[in-house]
């Protein structure tokens, strides 16, 4: 008898498919190879025929070049980390887009002369903070406290409240990214009370300046009491106010967020916050405050490792620019609209039942807030079974059901939610 697997085809037979040829344009020769070999495989392994080796490349083709899988957030956390925190705006896409080739970046058309990086987005930013008399922007919120660090401390102390040494994640922490800049820490308070007395005590000739943290990611409630800006600033030292979480202005929905006007209205020389997380834009640690000090930091050696590319600046310009991101519209989308969403996909599926949930704000900002949602509760097998889809979703699995909080799915992706979980159900999810 002969082998079937004779009869799998060979690659370059395969390559010359028209619909893989064109996949070749689009993701590379060498993505698409890869994608026959795996066919192939399946065929020599039995698991498919050998006559299907091409259906199955084409099937199994990624969409994209690259190996992030776009994902539908069904979690009910508005700034996931692990799933990229804020996702962008249709404004924020185009602007990525469009700045994809060569750009205007950093160059004067009107001149032919080189121009200042970024100029638009800084514009839109300063823009944005009125009260910033400079403003700068480096890759993330972590590289706007380093080069703090090693543009303002140098050899020097920052004095820093004990409460707020913080870890921001995957075992990264503020007073190692701090000492790291050959910094000295000057600890203050105790980890739940610290008083002014505490820092007027510590300043001297070695204070290169004070830091406040914003204790996002966590809260501590009880006999504690924090020193506020106001009552820090004045010192004789520059005063810097890490607030984190992206705020520019007070947020109606999150009074107990700090933001970056009201900090400096308040007397804080710098801000650092993150674009990425209320924001609602890209990946970028943001600067903002007295002139003097933002053009010092933007004319340390380091600001060069630390700057942003075209496409952050563009994304971000977009951001502050365009119409309100996503993170905005799942911030204040009114429960009632999300429960009419929710009770008519699950009258359409299968063992949905309509649920009301609470979402979170999640990327590390306002750890207390509550947001009222409402979702599809589905059998717990539908969780795993639904992130294997495509795409992928990703919900969470609560008191031992599947959740899909749509507070973080846009009314767009509706039908598509409803598709996968459809999908879902014909299969071996439903036995």
């Amino acid at each position: 008898m002969t082998d079937p697997r004779r009869r799998v085809p060979r690659t370059d037979a395969l390559l010359a498919d028209p619909r893989l040829a064109e996949a070749q344009r689009v993701l590379g020769r060498e993505l698409v190879k890869s994608v026959i070999a795996a066919a192939q495989q399946a065929a020599r392994a039995g698991e498919i025929a050998p006559e299907r080796v091409a259906d199955h490349a084409v099937a199994t083709l990624p969409r994209t070049a690259s190996g992030l899988r776009p994902v539908l957030n069904a979690t009910g956390v508005v700034v996931h980390t692990n799933l990229g925190r804020a996702p962008l705006s249709p404004a924020a896409l185009d602007a990525v887009v469009a700045a994809g080739g060569a750009t205007d970046v950093e160059f004067d058309l009107a001149t032919g002369r080189r121009a200042r990086r970024g100029r638009s987005a800084l514009a839109a930013l300063a823009r944005a903070v009125p009260a910033a008399g400079g403003v700068h922007v480096v890759n993330n919120n972590a590289a706007a406290l380093l080069l703090t660090a090693l543009a303002l401390a140098p050899g020097q102390e920052i004095v820093i409240s004990r409460g707020e040494m913080v870890e921001i994640g995957d075992g990264f922490r503020i007073p190692d990214l701090l000492a790291s800049a050959g910094a000295r820490l000057r600890e203050v308070g105790t980890t739940n009370r610290t008083a002014l007395a505490d820092y007027t005590g510590a300043i001297g000739p070695d204070t290169g300046f004070v830091l406040k943290v914003h204790p996002s990611n966590f809260h501590v409630s009880g006999f504690t009491s924090a020193v506020a800006v106001r009552e820090l600033a004045g010192l004789g030292v520059p005063l810097v106010v890490d607030i984190g979480s992206g705020l520019l202005a007070p947020h109606p929905l999150l009074p107990d967020e700090p933001d970056a006007t009201s900090a400096l209205r308040d007397g804080a020389d710098l801000v650092t916050a993150s674009g990425d997380k209320l924001l609602g834009g890209p990946q970028a640690g943001l600067l903002v405050g007295d002139a003097a000090l933002v053009e010092r930091l933007r004319r340390h050696p380091a600001a060069r490792a630390l700057r942003v590319d075209k496409l952050t600046l563009a994304a971000l310009e977009a951001t502050l620019v365009g119409p309100p991101p996503p993170v905005a519209r799942a911030l204040r989308t009114d429960v009632a609209a999300l429960r009419a969403r929710a009770q008519r996909l699950a009258a359409g599926l299968p063992d949905a039942e309509m649920v009301d949930c609470v979402a979170a704000v999640g990327g590390g900002g306002a750890p207390d807030v509550a947001l009222p949602s409402a979702g599809l509760s589905l059998p717990e097998r539908y969780a795993a079974a639904l992130r294997a889809g495509d795409p992928p979703v990703v919900g969470r699995v609560e008191a031992g059901r599947c959740l899909l909080d749509l507070r973080t799915v846009a009314p767009d992706d509706d039908e598509l939610l409803a598709t996968a979980v459809r999908a879902c159900s014909s299969r071996a999810c439903s036995s």
